[in-house]
């Protein structure tokens, strides 16, 4: 088996041997298995939600997952973290103050949050559907560096070269290419994890565009948008919700994002080409 990653911990992967078939011809073969693991996010010693998620990089799972789901609006209110590792999981106990704490009673989300899960333990269509913060001009992207951005995200993608199951967010900036890549079982889960890290830089988030490895589904614009991102591109299809919030919140939507391929959904402005259309 090929060497493992330093950055990757033991704890995101697990390895064994299986029967294998190409074609008629069978092996057992030694492979590697993402991890997966119900994650308790817990704020001021109370349980909020458990998530299943890749336990990798969860301090900035939890402060990425309390900016999107507006439980703090700024990472200072993130007071303290700290990952402990249970019997059947993982507790991510938090810190904030007691104003954000006060408005996290009723709103009904102490429940399981799957892995697919973007509404996680939401209980009312209030809850479901939240209003997106409108975002702002951002920056304009040429759509060869989209292009060349998704190639090269894939070898900054060592959870999922290893295992072939996880999706991934990356944030993609003017001068530096590809800056910062973290990575999920769950695609929301991923995104969360990429804004914590993010937002603990000080990063300006009206200066890159966010790129996914998923489709683009209205939580995946809602929690761009939170932050002020101003521009998603994404491997696969958006839904129609996703398209109609990223719309009224002013943010660029791009899907189908491969090789030099890629459908403009809406505010097709910041994203520039150099070749005619076709006809």
């Amino acid at each position: 088996m090929d060497p493992v990653p330093e950055e990757l911990g033991w704890t995101s992967y697990r390895t064994g041997t299986f029967d294998s078939w190409r074609g008629p011809i069978h092996s057992r073969k030694q492979d590697y298995v993402a991890e997966e693991v119900p994650v308790v996010l817990v704020y001021n010693t109370i349980p909020h939600v458990v998530m299943l998620t890749t336990p990798l990089n969860l301090e900035d799972f939890g402060l990425g997952f309390s900016l999107t789901e507006d439980i703090i609006r700024h990472p200072a209110e993130l007071l303290s973290v700290k990952v402990v590792q249970r019997a059947k999981g993982v507790e991510v106990r938090m810190q904030i103050p007691e104003a954000r704490f006060d408005n996290l009673h009723g709103k009904g989300k102490n429940m399981t949050g799957r892995t697919g899960c973007g509404l996680c333990g939401a209980t009312t269509l209030e809850q479901a559907i939240r209003p997106a913060r409108r975002v702002g001009d951002g920056s304009i992207l040429d759509a060869a560096l989209l292009s060349r951005a998704f190639e090269s995200m894939q070898q900054q993608q060592a959870l999922n070269l290893l295992t072939g199951a996880v999706h991934a967010a990356a944030w993609l900036e003017p001068e530096r290419g590809i800056a910062m890549v973290r990575e999920d079982v769950g695609r929301h889960n991923a995104l969360d994890k990429l804004i914590g890290a993010l937002a603990r830089t000080g990063c300006d988030f009206s200066a890159g565009w966010l790129l996914v490895t998923s489709r683009a589904s209205y939580e995946m614009v809602q929690k761009a948008a939170s932050v002020g991102i101003s521009l998603l591109a994404a491997i696969s299809a958006p839904t129609a919700l996703a398209i109609r919030l990223a719309d009224e919140c002013g943010l660029t939507l791009v899907g189908f994002t491969r090789n030099e391929n890629h459908t403009i959904y809406t505010h097709p402005f910041r994203l520039q080409h150099y070749q005619e259309s076709a006809a």
